[in-house]
């Protein structure tokens, strides 16, 4: 089986992980160009929240449970190419919404007759990025599923750690790369998000050479007597199927945990390099560099913790962990770092926050397929996404009118510190569940 050997899982880690990669860099390209942005393109905080928003609208609005539908019924292939295609094209229009030429078009002076508080641009770049939105988390769906049928049996928590260490290698090099590219190319946002669109096109062809592979590993377990090429009906899965996972408290527990957690983290990197700029009072190509740091020790950590969950457990262990150390990083930012406005303070915060980036998504991810059936394995991550991009949607916003009225950023952190304590319960919850039905969360995953 192609799956036995190491090379090949491991090829087909590296071709969907680089599309992770290159997608994470054009989440955030324009997050360490925020004060460019408002000056070059008339936005205020308040635009960059609702644009920063608009990644997550359409999935909000049901796409995610679509997504998942077609994840399932589809298969990873045909989900993948259709989600990495989505993020090129919204790439595409965002970019043309920034451009200078576009600001002249007629249809720009249409866009920016009506709701006249998001200029033209916004409006444009907002309707790529749903789009782009879309593809990226339906993306990040049909790779945890990718990662679960390749590794089965195997290292599953360490490649889904790996997997996430490349993803967040793209917001370390994009928060040193944007600032740098905007620079040589006399300060413009256009430059760096056209560099980062270009990546998408190359992640999309590594993604065809993936499905290639894994025809080839379909066909093989056809052969082998493992699969059939047709699904037989119980096999098969069923609208009605949705219904399981929505019944499952384990499914509730871990979704809403998911959801306020990340939605301490996400928005929060929207906003990281500009917090940084006014605390500490330096430019923000230097900001940027500081926050660059926050996904190091991640990127580090991530894939050791897999290997520690492979092959002794504690997950739920780690996303208590992970949640109060959240916690404590936000009010650090809230109140420590405005009384101590040091370089190196800052970087010790942003530091032990990605610490908790490493703890919680590595035990978080692959405790999924323990609690849900395979057979509806894909449309449960989307769900889950689903849950998730509810909060990703609103908090941006939120974050940027509470930084708008009150003009600074204590309340937006105090924000964020809620979601770590409410995040902690959840994942008391989520152990008390899993010592009383026996899930097996602080179980090993790699059996004998």
């Amino acid at each position: 089986m192609m799956n036995d050997s190491v090379v090949a899982r491991f090829a087909v880690l590296l071709l969907v992980a680089s599309m992770m990669f290159f997608a994470y860099m054009f989440v955030d390209v324009m997050s360490p160009l925020k004060s460019l942005v408002e000056t070059s393109l008339g936005w205020n905080s308040s635009v960059f929240g609702t644009y920063a928003a608009s990644e997550y609208i359409v999935n909000v609005c049901g796409f995610l449970i679509i997504a998942g539908i077609l994840l399932d019924k589809l298969g990873v292939r045909f989900s993948g190419i259709l989600s990495a295609s989505m993020m090129v094209v919204g790439a595409g229009i965002k970019f043309v919404g920034i451009s200078d030429w576009f600001q002249t078009t007629a249809f720009a002076q249409w866009l920016g007759s009506w709701w006249v508080e998001m200029p033209a641009s916004a409006k444009m770049a907002s309707l790529g990025f749903m789009i782009f939105g879309c593809g990226c988390e339906m993306e990040g769906t049909n790779v945890s599923k990718i990662l679960a049928k390749w590794f089965k049996g195997k290292e599953m928590a360490f490649a889904m750690g790996m997997e996430m260490a490349i993803a967040r290698l793209g917001v370390f090099g994009v928060m040193w790369i944007a600032p740098i590219i905007s620079e040589r190319f006399n300060n413009t946002v256009q430059a760096p998000l056209g560099f980062c669109g270009a990546l998408l096109c190359i992640g999309l062809l590594n993604f065809i050479i993936f499905s290639i592979m894994d025809k080839k590993f379909d066909s093989e377990l056809v052969d082998a007597g493992l699969a059939t090429a047709e699904k037989s009906p119980e096999d098969e899965f069923h609208i009605s199927d949705l219904g399981q996972i929505f019944k499952s408290k384990m499914f509730w527990i871990v979704a809403l945990l998911c959801v306020l957690y990340y939605s301490a983290i996400f928005p929060f990197q929207r906003y990281a390099t500009n917090i940084l700029e006014e605390t500490l009072h330096i430019p923000a190509a230097d900001a940027a560099h500081l926050f660059s740091f926050f996904p190091i020790l991640a990127m580090v950590l991530t894939p050791i913790l897999g290997i520690f969950l492979d092959k002794i457990g504690k997950g739920a262990t780690m996303l208590m962990i992970g949640s109060v150390i959240m916690l404590a990083c936000h009010l650090g930012f809230a109140f420590l770092l405005p009384a101590v406005p040091q370089r190196w303070l800052a970087v010790t915060l942003i530091l032990v926050l990605g610490f908790s980036f490493s703890l919680v998504p590595a035990s978080l991810w692959p405790s999924v397929p323990k609690i849900i059936d395979e057979k509806v394995l894909g449309s449960a991550y989307c769900l889950i996404f689903w849950i998730q991009n509810i909060g990703l949607c609103f908090v941006p916003m939120l974050i940027g009118n509470l930084r708008q009225s009150t003009g600074g950023y204590l309340v937006p952190e105090l924000v964020f510190a809620s979601f770590g304590i409410l995040a902690f319960v959840f994942s008391i919850l989520l152990k008390r569940e899993d010592i009383k039905s026996g899930y097996g969360l602080e179980l090993p995953n790699i059996k004998g």
